[in-house]
């Protein structure tokens, strides 16, 4: 006699705002996404954002060294962002301020 199939995914049920699920229901949409689809993808990308923040960093002695030696150097200027920053904005067509 055959054992049944464990069950590999687990039921979650939220009760939500309406608004909440019509906004949840218009950005699934967007991404061609069924809700369900979308709140786990969006569930799981915050869960696995929280972990992180929340890990420890290990390296080696060495590693560490060099990561406190970087982060006390001085800032090197950047010339693309300098010109970046210096450029007017895309949306800005005033001819005064070019």
């Amino acid at each position: 006699m055959s054992r049944p199939a464990r069950r590999k995914v687990y039921p979650l049920s939220m009760r939500l705002p309406e608004a909440d699920v019509a906004v949840i229901d218009r950005a699934a949409a967007l991404r061609g996404r069924s809700r369900t689809d979308f709140v786990r993808e969006a569930a799981v990308r915050a869960a696995e954002a929280a972990l992180l923040e929340n890990g420890p960093v290990r390296m080696s002695e060495k590693g560490f060294a060099e990561f406190l030696a970087a982060i006390a150097a001085p800032a090197e200027v950047a010339a693309e962002m300098v010109a970046a920053l210096k450029r007017p904005a895309p949306w800005d067509s005033s001819p005064a301020k070019r």
